[in-house]
């Protein structure tokens, strides 16, 4: 009997176990993402200043911020999925995916979308993760589809 509770136990610990809540992660300390956009890479800042963890999926983020390039400012809503995790006793990669789409004022708004590597370092002592390293790596496609092009956004 004793046996078949503990089993129990550890069946419903997995199955009901939670993604600890990293939406502080995606706001980056206040500090926008810098990065580039473009085949002349012209550059592009994405600043996200909403962040919550899906209530219906742990691995689900939704974001919500602005995006600039060249004077031109849009908001975005958007999320992150993660896809898969790895964890060292040192430091961890998270991957997944994002998409962020722009409010739509014409030729210049549309969606981002591509993949994201998120990795830190754990300081054991401390307690708390350093050295964060996000990227994101994909495309802008305009609603209109008349622009299409490759981003490689990354925090400060």
């Amino acid at each position: 009997m004793k046996k078949t509770l503990l089993f129990l136990i550890l069946v419903s610990n997995f199955f009901f176990a939670q993604m600890p809540d990293i939406s502080s992660v995606w706001l980056n300390n206040s500090k926008p993402y810098l990065g580039t956009i473009g085949n002349d890479k012209e550059a592009i800042k994405l600043k996200i200043n909403i962040s919550e963890q899906n209530k219906k999926n742990d691995q689900e983020y939704f974001v919500s911020g602005y995006s600039l390039v060249d004077k031109v400012y849009a908001k975005f809503e958007g999320k992150f999925t993660i896809t898969k995790y790895k964890d060292n006793k040192k430091s961890g990669t998270v991957y997944g995916t994002y998409e962020l789409a722009e409010e739509n004022k014409g030729k210049h708004s549309g969606l981002f979308q591509g993949k994201f590597i998120y990795t830190f370092k754990w300081n054991k002592t401390t307690e708390k993760i350093e050295g964060q390293y996000i990227e994101l790596i994909g495309g802008w496609k305009s609603y209109d589809g008349s622009l299409d092009f490759k981003t490689r956004i990354k925090n400060q």
